[in-house]
């Protein structure tokens, strides 16, 4: 029976188990077999097994088994669309937040220029707050200076003391009113012989004057003033008018 299988294998080019070929090889059925099948058998046995173990791919690296389990190739399908839907996911998540954190640095900076803006109105209302008193007050300035310019320096004299006082009085209230004027920030501006400038100054009109360059300021009908370097009123000035 042993025989007849071992010689079925033969023919049929399949392996037979070692032990059997052994057995039949080194045992009584040896003398049935005739060696030359034996010898075949184990010619294409080992060439099989060489062939299996040198076979390479395209790349002459060398092939190896891979058996792939239904289950096994399933789940890895499985997590593979697990790991796309988190990576779309984490790509919302991402793009949200940076809309977020740049809706976050604008409200930020809107609310720190609105801080500035608001810094800095509250300043100006400190310092220029007093800008219209000042204007209203810079008329009677000017009546006061009119008045004290208007007295006679003749006839201020000890032999006339009532207009001697009246004067001194003229003068020391002007003086007390222009230190008031300095406290809080407010300077005369007299630009007589200085260049023009219509930023600070407003020309009634023009004349020629030997000697003047052109836009050299020749007469101050009112005087200027600044409030802590702002031009509360610009002085009204003649120019000298050129060739």
């Amino acid at each position: 029976m042993a025989l007849r299988s071992f010689q079925r294998c033969l023919r049929l080019g399949l392996n037979y188990p070692k032990s059997a070929t052994n057995m039949c090889c080194s045992g009584k059925l040896s003398q049935f077999i005739p060696s030359s099948w034996v010898n075949n058998h184990q010619t294409f046995t080992t060439s099989k097994t060489i062939s299996r173990e040198n076979s390479t791919d395209a790349s002459g690296e060398p092939l190896k088994k891979e058996v792939e389990s239904p289950l096994e190739t399933d789940s890895e399908r499985k997590l593979k669309l697990e790991i796309e839907k988190l990576n779309e996911d984490i790509g919302i998540i991402t793009k949200k937040s940076q809309e977020l954190e740049d809706k976050y640095k604008r409200a930020l900076a809107d609310g720190e220029n609105l801080r500035k803006r608001l810094t800095k109105q509250i300043d100006d209302a400190k310092i220029f707050g007093i800008q219209n008193f000042c204007k209203d007050l810079l008329e009677v300035a000017d009546i006061l200076a009119k008045a004290t310019e208007s007295v006679p320096k003749e006839e201020v004299s000890d032999s006339n003391p009532h207009l001697k006082s009246l004067y001194e009085g003229l003068v020391m209230t002007e003086l007390q009113l222009q230190k008031v004027f300095k406290k809080h920030g407010l300077v005369p501006m007299n630009p007589i012989e200085e260049k023009f400038d219509p930023n600070l100054h407003e020309a009634l009109f023009q004349q020629e004057v030997q000697g003047k360059s052109a836009g050299t300021i020749v007469v101050v009908s009112k005087i200027g003033y600044k409030l802590h370097e702002r031009v509360i009123r610009p002085a009204l000035v003649g120019v000298a008018k050129g060739p």
